[in-house]
């Protein structure tokens, strides 16, 4: 399987990788329902079985539970995939989830991660959200000891923007920003992308099927079923208006992948590798059985002529 240089680290990086967000599990504010962990570990080993070689989670992911998953997963398993993750997302007890970007909190969150990870250095570590603003730096020099310190070995920002990326020009060594980036979220596209390649920032694009909407799966009536903790429920693009026009997209999508003996989950993953600037997507899984939708991904490429195809339809129902 193809692999990317991740920015100015000395990782090489599959297409895809395992995204954990959903294996937190349900009972937290951006939970996605329940979740069985047996599900979570099988989905992973499965996953890595097939070649993709890194996990992206993160501290806050079920408030602390998908990243102990990934340690059960990993159990026995060798060599061991790339680990992501992250800080800055704190929660108290009673669930309610801050930002905090100062020195003490996170070096706790950093320890804390590498006892859940059962781990003694993190591959990548990257501030969650750029919030509290004014605290950036403060929150970068301290990645930057942490680095210095072994605790881990390459360091990034996710959900950045562009003035925010430039704050840290100073420093030189972002490895890499995870930003949003789907058919239905392209503010990237002008200014951060270029500069990401301009500076040899390395692009890992979060929810390339926009949190399972492009997956050709997503009808209104199971949307309307979703688990009451399920946060995708109170997100516009899941609901009408945009609902029925997301839907028309992805009726595009499955005719365009259905020529390539693809899903529509795939053309839609492949639509975000299409831009030399992103490294890897991340996709997340919660079973094995969901693999075999997605992981056709890694080498299907569109053409030039299906892009346009794509555009234009985008065009047409307003969404471009």
């Amino acid at each position: 399987m193809e692999k990317r240089r991740l920015g100015n680290s000395d990782m090489h990086i599959t297409p895809l990788g395992i995204g954990q967000w959903a294996m937190g599990g349900g009972g937290w504010k951006f939970s996605w329902g329940p979740q069985d962990d047996r599900e979570s570990i099988a989905a992973i080993r499965a996953a890595l079985e097939a070649g993709w070689n890194w996990v992206d989670t993160a501290a806050v992911y079920g408030l602390g539970h998908a990243e102990e998953v990934l340690a059960q997963a990993l159990e026995g398993i060798s060599p061991k995939p790339y680990i992501f993750t992250k800080c800055e997302r704190c929660w108290r007890e009673d669930g309610e989830i801050y930002g905090c970007l100062k020195r003490e909190s996170i070096l706790r969150e950093c320890e804390a991660s590498l006892r859940r990870l059962k781990l003694d250095v993190i591959d990548l570590y990257q501030i969650h959200w750029p919030e509290p603003d004014e605290d950036i730096e403060e929150a970068w020099e301290t990645l930057l000891d942490l680095k210095r310190q072994g605790k881990v070995r390459w360091i990034g920002v996710s959900n950045f923007s562009l003035s925010q990326l430039k704050r840290l020009e100073k420093y030189g060594e972002v490895t890499s920003l995870q930003p949003p980036y789907n058919l239905l979220a392209r503010e990237i596209e002008k200014e951060i992308l270029p500069y990401c390649a301009e500076k040899g920032i390395g692009v890992i694009a979060y929810s390339p099927m926009h949190s399972g909407l492009l997956t050709g799966k997503m009808t209104a009536e199971r949307i309307a079923g979703l688990p009451p903790d399920d946060h995708r429920r109170r997100r516009p693009q899941f609901q009408e208006p945009l609902l029925s026009r997301n839907l028309a997209l992805v009726k595009k999508l499955r005719e365009i992948a259905a020529r390539h003996g693809r899903t529509p989950g795939e053309a839609a993953i492949a639509w975000v590798l299409r831009r030399p600037e992103v490294t890897g997507a991340i996709v997340g899984l919660r079973s094995p059985e969901q693999l075999s939708g997605v992981a056709g991904a890694a080498e299907f490429r569109l053409t030039a002529d299906e892009i346009a195809e794509i555009e234009q339809e985008m065009r047409r129902l307003g969404i471009a």
